[in-house]
Order: C-alpha cells, then structure tokens, then sequence
C-alpha cells in the first residue's frame, strides 16, 4: 500500500514537469522588432503589433490619397507639419460618428481624428472629426486678404496661416480661386483649415465676333459682359445657353464649359437683323437724380427710345449712393423704377475726394512723341510672352501693365500649346505701382 502511494507521487511529480516545461515552450517570446509597452493596470510587459495596435492619436487635415503605394499624408494641425501613414486591411475608416466609411469616400480636404503606430507609420483608425466643421458647396462668400478672413452668409472665419485648398484632389494656391467657384470650407472652431473646389471654372473665347464687337454677351443667369476684341471670359463649368445680342441682331448658342479647358464658341453664323427699339419709362427716386444710359446722360421726363438689347444704367443725385445695374430691352414698352438710398454725408465728401482723385490719376503726359500715363499701375512681368487678360479683356503679352484699380481683378495667361491659368488678385489702394509675377504655363 505504501509502495503504491509513493509510485502515484512519482508520477504526478513528472507529469508536473512536463507541463511546466511545455507551458516554457509555447510562451511567446519578444523579438527585435516588438515594442515594448506597459499594460494598463498590469506590472509590465509588451503587446504583439497588430490590428488595434497604437501609440499617438491627432487631429489632422488628409492632404493626399495614394491609392498606389496605400499611403495616406495628414496635415498635422498643431505644429503644422506634414507626416505620411501606410494603411493595409485592418485599417479602419469610418465618419464622426462611428459608422463604418470605405476609403473611397475620404478625400482631400477632410479633417479627421487618426490613431496610429508612430514607429511603424501604421495607420490604425481614421474618423472625420467630431469637432470639425463642413459647408457645403457654397457659392456666396467673400474673401479679405489683407486680414485674411472670409464671410459665408453673416459669419466671419479666420483663415488658418497653414490652409490647404483643393481642386480635382490637387493642391492649389488662394489666389487660384476665382469667385465664380463653388466651394467646401471646413474647420473647428472659427477657423478654416481646409477648401475644396466642388466646381471649378474654365475658359469662353468666341470667334466670328467681328459683327458684335460692342454688343453684349450673356452666360447663364450670372455672366453680362460687353463683347471686346479678343476677350477671355472666366466661366463656372457647366451647360449654359450663350446670348449675344448687338444692334439689330444676335442669337442664342448652347455651350459646355469644363473646368481649367477653353471652349471657343463660333458665332459667325448669327444673324444681325434690322434695329428694333423699345420706349421705356423711368421713374427715378428722388427726382432730382441723373441717369446715364451706356454713358450718356438723358432725359427721363418722358419715354426714353432705346434699342432692343441689353444697356448699362448709372443713376446718380448728390447726397445719395449711386446705383448701376443693366436694362435688357425686349419689349415695345416698359417702365423702370429706380430708388437711390441716402448716404451720410462723410460718405458724400469722400466720394467727392474719390472722384478728384480719380480726375487727377487719369491725366496724361505726353514727351518725345510719346503718350505716358500718370497713374499708378499693375505690372505682369512673368511668365513673359503669354497673352495678358484682365477681368475678360485683353490687354496684350507679357510683360505688361495696365491702370492701378482697387478690389479684385481676374488676371487670365494664355499661350498656344499650353495650359490657360487664371488668378484672383488683389490690388491695394497705396498710391505706389505694384508687379506680379506667375509660375510658367505647363504645356498641354
């Protein structure tokens, strides 16, 4: 009995061994490339790399997608710098609360919270922002260069020192941006990190225009443009139906405009009919205003004769802001009312300041058989050789210069053989010229 006890002992005693030594055998074991990491409530210890697996987490803009290579770059907000992620299968993506996204619809522009494996530059999860902000596909706003900000319906943003603008998933400069775009803003807080282009615009040039040069050109409902000699319309992209109308003439034409591509619409075949004329009626408030029609001065104390077709209006009267609008003739009879709101009189004294000034910046001089402006002016000295474009009408090739105006001003450089770029500027009211230069035209 007792020879039997101590024999079972033996035996549960290797069976102890044997287990121990199988347990050693199996236990995982650290290598090289196996960060170390505390465990939360544990004593110490490392965790195998792999899904879920992080040590940073930030709030950042998506900059670029390379589906190629499966690297996304991430604008950090903060400090303002650059840092690019690879992801795989167990990456997961998903919008601002939580539910799951594919990585086709993440794109430039987004603000997003990231965690991810710093050593490894692993991207573990991607979330749109929860303390971000998104305002779709607007197409009334203003920008403020000089205090950098822009206003969207009432509110008023600061624009980040480090923005990041985007068309077609590329990044583009501010001045890139042409006010007929329609665009995305989104931020935290009051601030603007990011700008995408929803829509974009391209390039209008008519040819056989020869007939309707001082006519007028109608796009859409938005566009109203006098038709000049060799002018270059900065169109939004999309269908519109073209209206051309110059004295007894003119016609419709449908056009498609893409964006950054020119379109040349051929208007040769239009026909210029006998005049037609139409008696209008204006009623101005207060009486005692001026009207000028298409720069003349003319008497609205009974019906006024115009031609069919469109016409500029300026009413004026002292004490009182002046208004501008057009008339589109169509009709054998109409009647106008006009109302001039009152303005205070500092507003009335610097308009008149205004207008000595622009009395005197108009002068001219003239030496040696030749003609000098006196004003001040805009200088495009780069690139050189493209022909020159500003606000649709041309002005010749570069480099060049044309009369100093405050407020913005589109500047279009084109040249056979290359891409058409159009800028937004600037144009301050220092008395003092002012030179811009643009990167080179990329070849088609």
């Amino acid at each position: 009995m007792k020879y039997m006890t101590d024999k079972k002992k033996k035996t549960a005693y290797v069976v102890l061994l044997f287990s121990i030594a199988f347990l050693i055998g199996c236990s995982p074991k650290k290598t090289e490339n196996q960060p170390e990491e505390t465990v939360p409530g544990g004593e110490s210890g490392f965790i195998l790399t792999g899904p879920g697996s992080y040590d940073s987490a930030d709030t950042a803009v998506v900059v670029r997608i390379d589906r190629t290579e499966k690297t996304i770059t991430f604008l950090n907000l903060e400090v303002s710098r650059n840092y690019t992620l690879q992801y795989d299968g167990t990456s997961v993506f998903s919008d601002k609360y939580g539910q799951s996204l594919s990585l086709e619809q993440i794109r430039e522009g987004d603000i997003v919270d990231v965690t991810f494996l710093k050593s490894k530059k692993k991207l573990n999860t991607l979330m749109l922002s929860a303390g971000s902000w998104s305002n779709e596909e607007v197409n009334r706003y203003s920008f403020d260069a000089g205090i950098k900000n822009v206003t969207i319906g009432e509110n008023v943003y600061k624009l980040s020192e480090d923005i990041k603008i985007f068309s077609d998933g590329e990044e583009i400069e501010m001045m890139d941006l042409n006010e007929t775009d329609v665009l995305t803003f989104k931020g935290i807080d009051s601030t603007v990190n990011s700008i995408v282009v929803e829509k974009g615009h391209g390039y209008l040039r008519l040819s056989g225009d020869e007939k309707f040069i001082g006519g007028w050109i109608e796009v859409g409902q938005g566009i109203i443009h006098p038709i000049t000699e060799d002018m270059l319309l900065t169109v939004p992209e999309g269908k519109y139906q073209v209206l051309i109308s110059v004295t007894g003439g003119g016609g419709a034409k449908n056009v498609i405009i893409n964006r950054n591509e020119e379109v040349t619409l051929d208007i040769g075949d239009l026909e210029v009919e006998e005049a037609k004329f139409g008696q209008v009626v204006f009623a101005l408030s207060p009486s005692t205003a001026s009207l000028y029609i298409d720069g003349n001065l003319v008497d609205t104390s009974g019906p006024v004769t115009l031609e069919y077709g469109i016409h500029q209006l300026i009413a004026r009267a002292s004490g009182y802001s002046s208004v501008t609008s057009y008339l589109k003739v169509a009709e054998p009879t109409a009647g106008i009312e006009i109302t001039l709101d009152a303005e205070d009189v500092e507003e009335e004294e610097d308009e008149e300041d205004e207008d000595k000034e622009e009395e005197k910046d108009t002068s001219v001089s003239s030496g040696n058989g030749n003609t000098t402006a006196s004003y001040y002016q805009v200088y495009i000295d780069a690139p050189s050789g493209v022909e020159v474009y500003v606000d649709g009408n041309y002005i010749g090739i570069s480099p060049i210069s044309f009369k100093k105006v405050e407020g913005p001003h589109v500047i279009t450089l084109r040249k056979t053989g290359f891409e058409t770029r159009s800028y937004t500027i600037q144009v301050d009211d220092e008395k003092k010229d002012v030179t811009f230069s643009f990167v080179e035209l990329v070849p088609n």
